[in-house]
This record gives C-alpha cells, structure tokens and sequence, in this order.
C-alpha cells in the first residue's frame, strides 16, 4: 500500500495548496499521472506538489485551475503560497509593498527587486547560498505582478550608476536587465532615475531606502541590514527620508537622460561578443 503523507492544511500556504490538489484531484478522479499528463508535468511533480516537498509555480496554478475546473482556485492561492516563501523578516514588507500607492526608492548596489529579470534576481539571491534558489526567485516575480495591476503603484527609483555597472549574473544577464529597465521608458507608472558618479557625495551615502505611501496609513520607511529588514513609521524619520530623497532626485538625471546612459552603459559594457560559431568564415 502506497504510504501517503497526510498534511495539516492550517500549517501553512503550501500545506493548504497541497492538501487541496489533492482533494480536487480525487474528486476529479484522476491519478497524479493522470492529472499530469493533462498539464503537462510528470506525476511525480504532482506527487511533490501534493506533500509540500516541491512549490507550485504560477503556471501550474493556472493549469491546474483548467484541468480540475476550480475558477481561479489555486491561480488565487499560489499568490500566498510564493509569498510565503520569502524570509519571515522580508514578508511584512513585501504585503505592505503591495498595498502601497506609491513607492520610492534609491537603491546603491544593485536595481530594485521590482524591476529585476529573473535572471539578475537568481544570482543576486544566490550569494546568499539559499537552499531554495528556485523558491525565492519564483517569490521575486511574484512580487512584481503589482506592477501589471490595472491601478499600479506609482514606482519611482533612483538607481546609483553602480548598480549599471556591477556585472551581477555576468555580461549576457546584465545586458537583459538593462534593456529590461529600458522597457519602463514609456510606463506612466514607473519612473527610473540614474545618479551619476560625477555627483560625488550625496544625501543617502549611507546606502538604500525605500519609501511607502499608501491612501489610508502612515508612510513607512523600510531599510535592511546584512540579516533583516527594519520598518518605521516615525514621524521624524520619515520626515528625513523624504528630505534625502528629494536631495537625491534633483541630484539624479532625468527620466530621460538616465535612459540615455542606461542604453551607453548597456552598448558600451555589455555589447553582445559573438561567439566561434557567431564570427564569418575567412
């Protein structure tokens, strides 16, 4: 007899997504191969799904929901589950984010989380050596579907020009981020700003922060240190936050000059080299 693992659904998300796919698979009928080879993954996935060992992607949600005909059912859950697997200390922010009118931010080392590629967000959490790469990207992404909402938050980020110029990922992932960023140039809603090296010293030396406003609370400021994450919403600090960000837009190129040297450092530091089967034959 096959030993299956019986789950709490009130441990958590991922326990409750499991718990349900397999009660709605049952329901259905099917075995987890068959279930699989209507959405196009293996049963074993399924299997994994099920008893938590593996998360669920958005993807799978979205087929799953067709396949078992649940009406957005997990495609609504997955949201929480991927949320869950970011680190205990980052999630109250990363709900407070996706409740906020308005976000701004400066950034000194690397781009925002929001506008990241999947590719750039991976290697930037691999230097923390997780032992859930492929969790924590998949819960970056799903962090930036309030981008997509017919009423975005108002996204404004000054980015230092180091961040274009630290080759995280390597040339090909940096050239990708970069025309990534390029891609916001006509969003009404995301506004990106570069300060050059040549200002020198400036109003937030001491590293990133990041701004929330939101219609119905007090504004927060939220910035991390090398283990957490820290919120506040006190009056002065906030007061003083806003004051260094104002110093550091003026201080910042334009929207558009900063998309001018976006695309020089994007031509000029990571053109495309071809390769031995990329060159012409003499």
């Amino acid at each position: 007899m096959v030993n299956i693992r019986e789950l709490d659904p009130s441990a958590s998300p991922l326990d409750y997504f499991g718990s349900e796919l397999r009660r709605k698979r049952e329901a259905a009928g099917l075995t987890q191969k068959e279930l699989g080879a209507v959405i196009f993954c293996t049963g074993s996935l399924i299997g994994q799904i099920e008893t938590t060992l593996k998360v669920p992607t958005r993807e799978f949600a979205e087929r799953a929901d067709a396949a078992l005909l649940t009406d957005g059912f997990f495609s609504r859950l997955v949201g929480l589950v991927l949320r869950s697997q970011l680190p205990t200390w980052f999630q109250p922010f990363a709900e407070l984010e996706a409740k906020a009118t308005y976000i701004s931010t400066y950034q000194a080392q690397m781009i925002y989380g929001l506008l990241q590629t999947e590719a750039y967000a991976s290697a930037v959490l691999e230097t923390g050596m997780p032992d859930k790469l492929d969790e924590l990207v998949a819960a970056r992404m799903e962090r930036q579907r309030i981008l997509a909402r017919e009423q975005p938050p108002l996204t404004w980020v000054v980015l230092d020009e180091a961040a274009l110029h630290r080759p995280i990922g390597g040339a090909d992932v940096m050239r990708d981020q970069l025309a990534h960023l390029l891609s916001f140039r006509d969003d009404k809603w995301v506004r990106i700003q570069v300060l050059p090296f040549r200002v020198g010293e400036h109003a937030s030396l001491i590293g990133s922060f990041t701004g929330l406003r939101f219609n119905d609370h007090p504004d927060l400021i939220y910035t991390e240190d090398l283990i957490s994450g820290h919120t506040t919403a006190n009056p002065e600090t906030v007061r003083e936050a806003a004051f260094r960000y104002a110093h550091l837009q003026a201080s910042a190129l334009s929207v558009e000059d900063s998309a001018a040297l976006i695309t020089c450092v994007m031509e000029e530091r990571y053109a495309h080299t071809p390769g031995p089967d990329e060159r012409a034959m003499a």
